[in-house]
């Protein structure tokens, strides 16, 4: 008999938490991720501390910020000397899976399907996952032939039919061998949908067809003008916000294909009874705008673009409760999920353990999160970094460039229209929050830079040579 649970990690790409049916929203068709809900912890407060591709899975695999990983945009090469939760696992006896997005190996803006941007090779830069690999650097069409994957060589292996589809059932297969071994096993599986493009060619025209009747329209606080604290991926232009509405419908049809994908896997899951044995997870890297504060992607603190559904269930359903309000970030999951398997946590970690939460050993967890812009999406750019502090209520932030701050109460006002900061009724809540936000960064070493900064020191030729190990003496393990 197994030791120790098995894991099984789950994650779309830009799936926002609002855009999930359990949540209300009434055009969704999403029953398994539903189902899935219905029996299982929700973590409701949960942001992506830095919401963009690559930083979001650089702290997730090693429990630290993106001012510690050095992933401060797209399409730079993380420096593999730092320890993941793929190192953990495989010491622990356990046997690693990876199927999907990657997104932490090119450094060619641009490039992606070149195989020597989107193959990586087995080895350190796998961070651990040593075992079955079936995942690619990252691309956004979902057919082939640009919907692909690599196995152990840089020959691409073509999607036979909607990648997300193709997908479930690599996990599938692969899921059943695993079952039948000696070993404990841990499985990431990552989907590229919902992300743009938002064409009616890179969704299935029957999942499309489902919402030809659902009524589209601009968000309540959609903005005719873009933010000007903008990079270039987050504006729209005039052409483009006259599609808006039908790219959300695009959007729902993608979320409904990925509710889909995940149906097919957790069926497989119950049919072979690894949930009785498997901590399994579901969750997003961050969220989509839609036009909403005048931008669209995401990269920014409004809630649109960092709230994320996480839900987790343990093995036959033994969380403690049904749902939690703690302030879950990225940072926070991979200590959570070790703790919860009894494997050490990696010392020069910063985010917190919530597994107390989850097994009912404990009633508190996380009461703020750190989010972090560091700068443009993909590319250098000076201009666009921006801090924040969202606790369960209020939203602080402060941008670089112009020291801008904003304060946001989100359950009073959900769609962050009102800002606080400049109301005397809310100055102490402003210095709070100012004075909380310093005293995190302070912790983890974040002296808010510029991304040239981390381009001039950090990096070259597009690949991070310099982490927070070797500038403020973190352990070589941390």
């Amino acid at each position: 008999m197994k030791k120790r649970p098995n894991l099984l990690y789950i994650f779309g790409d830009q799936l926002r938490r609002a855009s999930c049916g359990y949540t209300g929203y009434s055009n969704a068709i999403t029953p398994n991720i539903d189902a899935f809900h219905a029996r299982s912890m929700d973590f409701c407060q949960c942001v992506s501390g830095h919401p963009v591709c690559a930083p979001y899975r650089a702290s997730l695999f090693t429990g630290k910020y993106t001012s510690s990983t050095g992933m401060v945009i797209n399409e730079i090469r993380l420096n593999p000397n730092q320890r993941c939760i793929g190192h953990v696992l495989t010491e622990g006896g356990y046997e690693t899976a990876y199927i999907g997005k990657w997104h932490l190996y090119a450094d060619e803006l641009g490039n992606h399907y070149d195989p020597k941007n989107s193959f990586v090779p087995k080895g350190p830069d796998r961070l651990g996952f040593d075992d079955y690999w079936a995942a690619y650097g990252f691309h956004h069409e979902y057919y082939a032939p640009k919907a692909y994957y690599h196995e152990e060589s840089p020959e691409k292996i073509y999607a036979d039919k909607y990648e997300p589809y193709t997908q479930a059932e690599l996990a599938v297969k692969h899921l059943r061998r695993l079952h039948d071994g000696d070993k404990p096993f841990a499985m990431f599986l990552s989907f590229g949908v919902p992300h743009d493009p938002w064409v009616p060619e890179n969704v299935p025209a029957e999942a499309l067809a489902k919402f030809a009747s659902a009524k589209y329209d601009y968000p309540p606080n959609y903005l005719p003008q873009d933010d000007p604290h903008g990079d270039s991926w987050a504006h729209l232009s005039e052409e483009e916000r006259k599609e808006l509405p039908e790219w959300m419908r695009v959007y729902d049809a993608m979320v409904y294909c990925l509710d889909q994908a995940f149906g097919m896997v957790m069926e497989a899951v119950r049919d072979m009874g690894l949930d009785r044995d498997t901590i399994i997870v579901f969750t997003s890297d961050h969220g989509e705008c839609f036009g909403a504060h005048g931008r669209r992607a995401k990269n920014i603190f409004y809630e649109e673009a960092v709230r994320v559904p996480f839900m987790v269930r343990l093995p036959g359903g033994a969380q403690a409760e049904a749902a939690s309000d703690a302030c879950l970030n990225t940072v926070d999951i991979m200590p959570t999920l070790l703790d919860l398997m009894d494997l050490p946590v990696p010392e020069g970690v910063q985010g917190h353990s919530a597994a107390g939460l989850i097994t009912g050993r404990e009633n508190e967890g996380p009461d703020v999160q750190l989010m972090q812009g560091m700068g443009a999406v993909a590319d250098w750019g000076d201009g666009y970094e921006w801090r924040a502090l969202r606790d369960r209520r209020y939203t602080y932030a402060r941008y670089l460039r112009d020291g801008q701050e904003l304060l946001f109460d989100h359950e009073e006002d959900p769609y962050e229209m009102n800002d606080l900061s400049g109301d005397p009724a809310f100055a102490g809540k402003l210095i709070e929050m100012r004075q909380r936000m310093q005293q995190e960064m302070d912790r983890i070493h974040d002296t808010f830079e510029r991304t040239s900064w981390y381009r001039d020191n950090w990096t070259k030729d597009r690949r991070i040579i310099r982490t927070a190990t070797e500038d403020y003496g973190l352990s070589a393990e941390g």
